[in-house]
C-alpha cells in the first residue's frame, strides 16, 4: 500500500511505522476527513497540524478505535496490513499508545499506581509485588532521565511532572506487547503541552527526542508552531478534512506553515503600544500579599493592557486570582472605578459586582460547565435578565446567547450545542463573550490563547484589544512572550513573588521579555538585599 520512507537511523530505508491511505470519515452530511494519506517514518517525531475542525482529532480517534472510518481506508503498521475499523483497545496490540490533553491520570493515586493501572486492568493480577514494581518504576524513570518518586501522589506533582509521567506510562505500554514492538511503537501526543508554561517544555521535548532516538515514532499534535518547529522532523498539515501536504520541518519557515494551515497569508496583528498618559488611573493595587506574591503595588490606566509574566513559581499568575477572590489574599487593597476594596475579604461574587471579569487558564475546570449548552455557558452571568419569579425564559435566553455566539464568531454558532463539543479556540471566544457582556472595568485573562489555533489566536487578540478600547483595564498573565510583546502596552516581570522589572515601548520584544524573566531571580535577590 505505502511507499518505503527514510528513517532517521543512518538514512535507512524502511516501511513506515504507521501509514494510512484513502482515509475518510463522515458524520451525517458533514465530511470530517476526505481521502487522507499520511505516513510516519520509524524513529521520527512527526508533527500533525491544522486548525480546530481540520480533522486531526478524527484521524487520531480512528487510530484509537473510537471512530469507524468510511469504507475504503487502509492502515499499515510496519508494513503489515491492519483491517479497519479497529476494535476499542486494539491499538495496544498494534504498538500504538496515546497521551491526550487531560493526560488521563488519577490525581488521588500515587505515581506508581498511575503507572501500572492500565496493566492491572488488562492482566487481572491477583497479587501485586509492590517492591518489585517500585524497583521497575525507578529503573524506567532513570532510563528516561525523569525524576519522579513512585510513592508521590499525582495531585502533588507539577504540571510538567504529570505530563512526563503520562508520556513514560504510554511508552511503557509498549513493553506488554511483542518484544519487537518495544522499539517500534508509535506514540501519539495530542496537545501534551497545552497546560504547560512555555518555559517548562524543554524537559518534555528532551523526553520525546529520547523516545524517538530509541526507535519509536512520535506523532506530535500541537497548535504551537514554535514547539512544532523545535521538536519535529517532518510536519503534515490537514485543512477542512483534507491533506494539504507534508514538509521537512527544517526546510519550512513559520509563514509557510501558517499559509498551509489556514490557506492564506495571515496578516500580523498590529496594535501599537499605546501612550495612555492622558487617561485616568482606573486600577490601583496596593500592598497585595498572597501565597507567593509579596507587597504588590500596581497602577493601570483606563484602556491599558498590562502583561504579567515571569518564571514558573514567580507568582505572576497568582495575581489574577487574588484580585478576583478566587485565591486567598492575606493583605492588600484594590481600587477600581474610584471604589476601594479590601482584598482579604474579596469573594468572586463581590469581584463580579464591583466590575471584574476573570477568564481562567483552566477553561473546562474553572471557567465553564462542559455538559451545559454553549448558550447556557455564555449567558450564565445574565440569568437575572431572564427571570420572572421562579420562571426562567429559556427561549429568549437561548436567542440572546445565539446572538452573542455570532458576535464573537464562535463556530458553530449553535446555542444548544454542548460547550464541551467546541474546539479550544471557540471555547475561549465563548468565555470572552460570557464575561464581556458584563461590561467589566477590569478584565483578568490567564493564558488567553492557550491551546488555541493560529487563526483563533488573532481573533482573541482583537477581542481583548476591543475590550480595552471600550475602557476596561486588562491584566494578561502569560508565559507566551511573543503574545505579551504583541498584545500588551506594558509588561510587568515577577521574580520570587515581587515585581522586578517593567518593560514599555521598544523594550517590549519577545527576546527582551524572555531575558528579563530568566534574570528575574537574580533581580529579585538584589532587590531583597537592598531593601
Amino acid at each position: 500500500m505505502s511507499e518505503d520512507v527514510v528513517s532517521k537511523r543512518a538514512g535507512a530505508v524502511e516501511a513506515p511505522a504507521l501509514a494510512v491511505s484513502h482515509l475518510s470519515k463522515s458524520f451525517g452530511g458533514a465530511q470530517a476527513l476526505r481521502d487522507v494519506n499520511f505516513a510516519v517514518a520509524p524513529g521520527e517525531v512527526h508533527g500533525l497540524l491544522g486548525q480546530n475542525g481540520s480533522g486531526k482529532s478524527t484521524l487520531i480517534k480512528i487510530l484509537a478505535g473510537y471512530h469507524v472510518p468510511d469504507p475504503g481506508g487502509r492502515l499499515e503498521i510496519h508494513g503489515r496490513d491492519v483491517p479497519l475499523p479497529l476494535d476499542p483497545g486494539q491499538f495496544r496490540e498494534l504498538g500504538l499508545s496515546f497521551v491526550h490533553q487531560d493526560l488521563g491520570l488519577i490525581p488521588s493515586l500515587t505515581v506508581l499506581e498511575n503507572l501500572i493501572v492500565g496493566t492491572l486492568a488488562s492482566e487481572r493480577r491477583l497479587r501485586i509485588d509492590w517492591r518489585a514494581e517500585r524497583r521497575r518504576a525507578r529503573g524506567l524513570f532513570e532510563r528516561y532521565s525523569v525524576e519522579l518518586d513512585p510513592r508521590a501522589t499525582v495531585a502533588d506533582l507539577s504540571q510538567i511532572d504529570r505530563a512526563l509521567l503520562a508520556i513514560v506510562r504510554a511508552v511503557d505500554e509498549f513493553r506488554h506487547e511483542e518484544a519487537e514492538l518495544h522499539a517500534k511503537g508509535v506514540l501519539v501526543l495530542d496537545e501534551p503541552t497545552v497546560f504547560l508554561p512555555k518555559n517548562r517544555t524543554e524537559r518534555l521535548f528532551a523526553l520525546v527526542r529520547q523516545i524517538a532516538e530509541a526507535g519509536a515514532s512520535v506523532i506530535f499534535v500541537s497548535h504551537d508552531l514554535d514547539e512544532v518547529r523545535q521538536v519535529t522532523d517532518r510536519i503534515t498539515v490537514l485543512r477542512d478534512g483534507r491533506l494539504v501536504g507534508t514538509a521537512v520541518t527544517s526546510e519550512t519557515d513559520e509563514q509557510a506553515l501558517v499559509e498551509m494551515i489556514i490557506g492564506r497569508r495571515l496578516a500580523a496583528f498590529s496594535a501599537e503600544h499605546q501612550d495612555l498618559g492622558d487617561k485616568d488611573v482606573s486600577l490601583t493595587v496596593a500592598g497585595l500579599d498572597g501565597e507567593i506574591v509579596r507587597g504588590l503595588s500596581l497602577d493601570a490606566r483606563q484602556g491599558e493592557i498590562v502583561g504579567l509574566t515571569g518564571l514558573v513559581g514567580s507568582g505572576f499568575d497568582e495575581v489574577l486570582y487574588l484580585l478576583f477572590g478566587a485565591a486567598p489574599a492575606t493583605a492588600g487593597t484594590v481600587t477600581l472605578g474610584g471604589t476601594k476594596h479590601d482584598l482579604p475579604a474579596m469573594t468572586p461574587h463581590q469581584a463580579l459586582a464591583c466590575g471584574m471579569a476573570l477568564v481562567p487558564a483552566d477553561r473546562p475546570g474553572a471557567g465553564s460547565i462542559g455538559s451545559l449548552s454553549t448558550a447556557d455557558n455564555v449567558m450564565l452571568l445574565m440569568l437575572d435578565r431572564y427571570r420572572t419569579g421562579p420562571l426562567l425564559h429559556r427561549r429568549r435566553m437561548a436567542a440572546d446567547g445565539g446572538e452573542q455566539l455570532r458576535r464573537f464568531d464562535v463556530q458553530p454558532a449553535f446555542p444548544d450545542l454542548p460547550y464541551e463539543a467546541l474546539s479550544g479556540g471557540n471555547q475561549q471566544k465563548a468565555m470572552l463573550a460570557k464575561w464581556l457582556q458584563t461590561t467589566p472595568l477590569l478584565v483578568l485573562c490567564d493564558e488567553p490563547t492557550q491551546g488555541v489555533d493560529v487563526g483563533a489566536r488573532q481573533q482573541i487578540y482583537t477581542i481583548v484589544r476591543e475590550a480595552a478600547d471600550a475602557g476596561a483595564v486588562v491584566l494578561c498573565a502569560s508565559s507566551d512572550y511573543e503574545q505579551l510583546a504583541t498584545l500588551c502596552d506594558r509588561v510587568v516581570v515577577f521574580g520570587r513573588g515581587r515585581v522586578v522589572r517593567q518593560l514599555t515601548g521598544d523594550e517590549m520584544t519577545k527576546d527582551r521579555i524572555a531575558e528579563q524573566c530568566y534574570n528575574s531571580l537574580s533581580l529579585a535577590d538584589a532587590l531583597t538585599a537592598s531593601a
